[in-house]
């Protein structure tokens, strides 16, 4: 395995309470449990809630008995579903009074052809259009905490991304990758034309690559790509590639590090010697 430095930055987040997409698993459990040792309330917003309790046991066991940790909970989100995205809100809204940062983590790739609940192609639904509609309807409350952050995770293979305005849903040239590149472009974009509208507030906002990381996101490439992908993809990955730990400092380095408090709509990813660097 690849060996990636921590960042080491030593913000505190007492009293800040932070929302966390998608983090069961992954990069976003380790973000929860980086916030919780800072000393943050952090929620967690995953569609599997059975999974979310246990990963959610799991970061309460890794912080008993540490001084100054924050706490976590979970909430129920399915963001291939505006239905429960308004739901969810909902209910945030209701029992938070502030929020200082929302990290949109969850996402899914490389997936077989398919359309969300509400009609859109399932990687632009899920990782663009339902993190559009939740940080759109939380964004007074955002602002109303500020200073604040907001960070979306995207990927480099944005550069790569075209937006089909006329097809959106790619209904008359799917690829599976061809979609995900649209939906991490769609990510960036949004978090520019965000820190735009957001000036003079006190909400920042950092677009995100977190490097290429063995996690469950390729769980698709046996359906999309063929059979044993995925396990190619991990027996060569586990020597090259970054675990979910080292793909998390990039997310947690714009969340938390001082020195980008006054930095907005910029995109960071990990560069040489895994130093997070923003372009």
């Amino acid at each position: 395995m690849v060996c990636c430095p921590m960042y080491t930055g030593e913000a505190r987040l007492d009293g800040k309470t932070a929302i966390v997409t998608g983090s069961n698993t992954g990069i976003g459990r380790c973000t929860v449990l980086d916030f919780v040792m800072r000393g943050a309330r952090v929620i967690m917003a995953c569609r599997d809630m059975g999974k979310a309790e246990e990963a959610a046991k799991y970061i309460r066991s890794e912080t008993e008995g540490v001084e100054g940790a924050g706490t976590v909970e979970v909430v129920c989100l399915n963001l291939a579903s505006l239905a429960s995205v308004r739901q969810c809100v909902q209910e945030l809204l209701q029992k938070l009074e502030r929020i200082h940062l929302l990290v949109n983590n969850a996402g899914i790739m490389a997936c077989p052809q398919g359309k969300t609940e509400d009609g859109f192609e399932t990687q632009f639904g899920v990782n663009h259009l339902g993190h559009f509609l939740f940080t759109c309807l939380l964004l007074p409350r955002i602002i109303r905490s500020a200073p604040a952050r907001i960070v979306i995770l995207s990927s480099f293979v944005h550069a790569w991304g075209t937006m089909n305005f006329d097809d959106l849903n790619l209904d008359e040239a799917y690829t599976p990758m061809k979609a995900y590149c649209q939906s991490k472009l769609a990510n960036v974009l949004f978090c520019k034309e965000l820190a735009r509208r957001l000036q003079d507030t006190g909400v920042t906002t950092y677009a995100v690559h977190p490097g290429v990381v063995l996690t469950d996101l390729q769980r698709h490439w046996d359906t999309s790509f063929f059979t044993g992908a995925k396990a190619v993809f991990y027996g060569l990955g586990s020597l090259f590639l970054k675990n979910a730990e080292e793909g998390a400092q990039t997310t947690i380095y714009c969340s938390v590090d001082r020195k980008l408090a006054n930095k907005t709509g910029l995109y960071y990813s990990i560069r040489s010697r895994c130093q997070a660097a923003d372009s």
